[in-house]
């Protein structure tokens, strides 16, 4: 089973027989067999036919409508019952469990942090990376050690804080300086796009563990609220570095954005993409998404797929307990 990404924009998606055609023009971009598919999400402004929406309710395949910054705009699910017992399993979970799962969460992401680094290490040969390299592979190791939520947010901090210390080195633009992480506001052009591109990734993340019948509140590493739905970011920590932190630096050290004419710096403070700079690193991140990647079973998937995958992973946790759940890593 797959999902059918439609990201391109202004395309007609139809049924032929039991084949989903995708259409730009006179253009076939993708096909698809009905029956071999798990859900369609459709980016931005695209079109479906009435034949396809009754055919995907009849075999209870969600068709999911969100922008092309990945937020979701609704669904189209079938009518059914039990729809939140899933949820009631996520509630059961022990406080022994979520605590073994966050420290899995908070593992993984010092060790896709290290990735990067590393990456940069190998280019640059710099002594400060190569000592923040080495704390994040003890913070890693000292994690196991942690008895609570308070505790493993320790470890957590202590490593962004040390990946964060030595991001600036990464840089080879001298337009962009930085001077360490801040959020609210953006105090600088990379921090405004390191902002944006969480929040693209986080909202896509909330689509899929919505579409899967999770609820979005409930989390083991963060705490969630009536307005944070903690669980978006609990999944979202292990692909900051390896999709957006990565994707930045590329940007930036390629020349592609300009630290002048892509940012807004308002009166009372901060930084922020204007329209042109958000249209930039969107269009970067949504190429970057589409890319063709080889999945576990060895077939090709767009990058979307990854995040799916994530999400339907801690879903089969969530309903079979005994089974291991592995945060995403990268090499």
């Amino acid at each position: 089973m797959k999902s059918l990404y439609v990201s391109q924009q202004g395309c007609y998606v139809s049924l032929r027989q039991d084949c989903v055609v995708v259409k730009q023009g006179k253009t076939v971009l993708q096909e698809a067999q009905l029956p071999m598919l798990e859900q369609i999400l459709v980016f931005g402004q695209s079109q479906l036919t009435t034949q396809l929406i009754r055919a995907c309710l009849f075999r209870s395949i969600p068709i999911v409508y969100l922008s092309r910054m990945g937020r979701c705009y609704g669904r189209v699910l079938p009518v059914t019952s039990g729809y939140r017992s899933l949820a009631r399993q996520q509630y059961a979970l022990s406080e022994e469990i979520r605590l073994a799962i966050a420290r899995q969460i908070v593992v993984a992401k010092l060790k896709n942090s290290r990735v990067i680094l590393q990456r940069q290490q190998r280019r640059q040969g710099n002594a400060e990376l190569l000592g923040a390299i080495t704390q994040l592979a003890q913070l890693a190791q000292q994690i196991a050690q942690a008895t609570s939520i308070e505790q493993l947010m320790g470890y957590e901090g202590a490593g962004a804080a040390s990946y964060f210390g030595v991001f600036g080195i990464c840089i080879n633009h001298p337009d962009f300086v930085w001077t360490g992480r801040s959020k609210r506001p953006p105090g600088d052009p990379v921090n405004a796009m390191l902002s944006f591109g969480y929040q693209v990734v986080w909202n896509h993340l909330l689509s899929l563990i919505e579409l899967q019948g999770l609820d979005p509140y409930e989390a083991c590493l963060h705490q969630g609220s009536e307005r944070h739905p903690a669980l978006a970011s609990d999944l979202i920590e292990v692909f900051r570095a390896p999709i957006v932190d990565s994707l930045v630096l590329y940007l930036v050290n390629r020349r592609m954005v300009d630290a002048t004419d892509d940012f807004d710096f308002p009166a009372n403070g901060g930084c922020y993409l204007n329209e042109l700079g958000r249209k930039k690193l969107l269009m970067a991140l949504i190429g970057r998404m589409e890319e063709q990647v080889q999945t576990a079973t060895g077939g090709m998937a767009p990058r979307w797929d990854v995040l799916n995958r994530q999400v339907k992973m801690f879903r089969q946790f969530i309903t079979q307990v005994s089974l291991r759940y592995e945060p995403y890593r990268i090499r």
